[in-house]
């Protein structure tokens, strides 16, 4: 699997290159990619259905100027920013695979991805596990019942290929999430109606900790060197920075 490390200038752009990696490799057979960003800019981003007015404190964005955009997959709202790193996964859709179905991907992919996790958690924290909870939510299970989500990920598929893309929550302004994002519209069970300030936490590991868990766990060894900047320009001026494709809903 190609590793690829790379922050784009604009929040734009950063969301259209998982969808411009996604569309390379299903046209020209490519190989699996990883791929890791962190935006210094604060920004928020609905999920592909989500509805902007439900989901978003629209007034509050627009006062300190924060920018809400739209990506390719479902899933819920999150906000952006430094101490938020990003990963996506763009995977072949074998035949008989792991990755044949959406919820056998679902399954896979989150349990290999808290198995990495944890194995650099745990040594930090003896006492508390990394579990998945709700569909692709990955969380913090303190003893004896506290659980708190760090990870939200979501999947868009192809015929041949897969993107499943993800945060993790490492050193993040939590108290901004409350400001800026509403309760969401549809909520896990393990949840039970929290604030997103009681809900959400920080998995206080560094970047480079993580990356080098999600590189080890995926065999991702050698980096992109060719990652289509062409089509990421194009589809991040022609798509995720218009009006119509952000604000649709």
């Amino acid at each position: 699997m190609k590793q690829l490390d790379l922050t784009l200038p604009s929040p734009a752009e950063n969301l259209a290159c998982d969808e411009a990696l996604l569309d390379w490799c299903e046209e020209n057979g490519g190989e699996e990619i990883l791929r890791f960003w962190e935006s210094p800019e604060i920004f928020i981003v609905v999920g592909y259905a989500n509805k902007v007015a439900t989901e978003v404190n629209a007034a509050a964005c627009k006062a300190i100027g924060i920018p809400i955009l739209r990506r390719c997959s479902g899933g819920g709202t999150v906000l952006q920013g430094a101490g938020c790193l990003n990963y996506a996964l763009i995977l072949k859709i074998a035949e008989n695979s792991p990755a044949a179905t959406i919820s056998s991907a679902n399954k896979f992919i989150m349990e290999r991805n808290r198995e990495a996790i944890e194995s650099e958690f745990r040594s930090q924290n003896s006492e508390a596990r990394i579990s998945i909870c709700g569909h692709t939510d990955l969380a913090i299970n303190h003893q004896p019942s506290t659980i708190n989500k760090f990870s939200g990920n979501s999947q868009r598929r192809k015929k041949n290929f897969l993107l499943f893309h993800g945060t993790f929550l490492l050193n993040f302004d939590l108290a901004l999430v409350g400001e800026l994002l509403r309760m969401p519209s549809k909520q896990p069970d393990y949840r039970q109606n929290r604030k997103h300030g009681e809900f959400l936490t920080n998995l206080n590991l560094s970047a480079d900790k993580v990356k080098a868990a999600l590189k080890k766990s995926w065999n991702s060894t050698e980096e992109l060197k060719n990652p289509p900047l062409e089509e990421i320009s194009k589809l991040a001026r022609e798509k995720y920075s218009t009006r119509e494709w952000n604000l649709k809903f």
